[in-house]
């Protein structure tokens, strides 16, 4: 691909998708703690990542590189999008990780915790622009190896799926090993004030944003949902006010690449959901 197309290539998303606008908020570093959390109580899904990943010995890399392939997906080019999917395919491969309901259990559990951590959080979102989401991210299942028509399609498929998968799940001891991490992650000493005062919020408040079943299964009292919105709200309001440009700095910057690459135009924000919203829903059902 020369380098003329892709300066004007969008990527699998574009600037007009939900996809585009949600992830660039700052939110998702909470919705993520939240899915690795709901993921980890899939007993054959943690299990093959705890025997066949270095998760133990380097958990901090997996998440980084974890948020990497989700910004190269969301705002590289078709082309390094497609190459980060061929990549982790691979891997799976290798790591003999790829079965489909696995894959499947993992992609609704970022999904949903994607979802459901912004829109708490006061991320505006329509049902519909949800299901358009939901949809979306058909195109993410396709590249970790999925059968998009297997995937669910709407945010309605979506709680059918996890009615359906909920009897196979459990805490069990890989997934209290994950849980400890998160908790209590090993850091360099002079960084264990840093996970006292930042860290260990950020996880005790993903942790809360899981839907009670998973509370239940971990075996500690589920928080009233109220006051755990009220969190997540006010969070958000916090972290929003760090603006966007100071933010994206962090490496490896995708979303300013992207912007680079298709201009201004491009900037992720969410008045542009509420825009779309009025001109869909028409004036006062916005």
């Amino acid at each position: 691909m020369s380098g003329e197309a892709d300066d004007r290539d969008p990527g699998l998303f574009g600037p007009a998708s939900v996809t585009w606008q949600m992830h660039g908020d700052p939110m998702m570093w909470i919705a993520g703690v939240r899915a690795l959390y709901l993921q980890a109580l899939h007993p054959r899904a943690v299990r093959g990542v705890m025997a066949n990943s270095d998760f133990r010995k380097d958990a901090w890399g997996r998440l980084l590189r974890t948020a990497d392939f989700v910004g190269t997906i969301s705002y590289g080019t078709t082309e390094t999008a497609e190459r980060a999917g061929a990549r982790v395919r691979r891997i799976h491969r290798l790591l003999g990780v790829d079965d489909p309901d696995l894959l499947l259990w993992v992609h609704c559990a970022e999904v949903d915790s994607y979802l459901d951590v912004l829109r708490r959080s006061g991320f505006p979102l329509t049902d519909a622009q949800a299901d358009r989401y939901v949809d979306e991210h058909r195109t993410s299942a396709r590249l970790v190896g999925l059968d998009p028509a297997a995937v669910p399609a709407t945010g309605a498929a979506l709680a059918r799926y996890f009615a359906a998968v909920r009897p196979a799940l459990e805490a069990g001891a890989d997934a209290r090993a994950v849980d400890d991490f998160l908790r209590r992650p090993p850091v360099h000493t002079l960084l264990v004030p840093a996970r006292e005062l930042i860290w260990r919020h950020v996880a005790a408040l993903a942790y809360d944003a899981l839907p009670p079943y998973a509370h239940d299964l971990y075996g500690r009292p589920a928080p009233p949902r109220g006051p755990v919105t009220r969190r997540l709200s006010a969070t958000g309001t916090a972290l929003r006010c760090v603006p966007s440009r100071l933010r994206w700095q962090l490496p490896p910057g995708h979303i300013l690449k992207a912007m680079a690459r298709l201009g201004p135009g491009s900037r992720p924000a969410p008045y542009k959901l509420r825009r779309q919203a009025a001109i869909l829903d028409g004036p006062g059902r916005a």
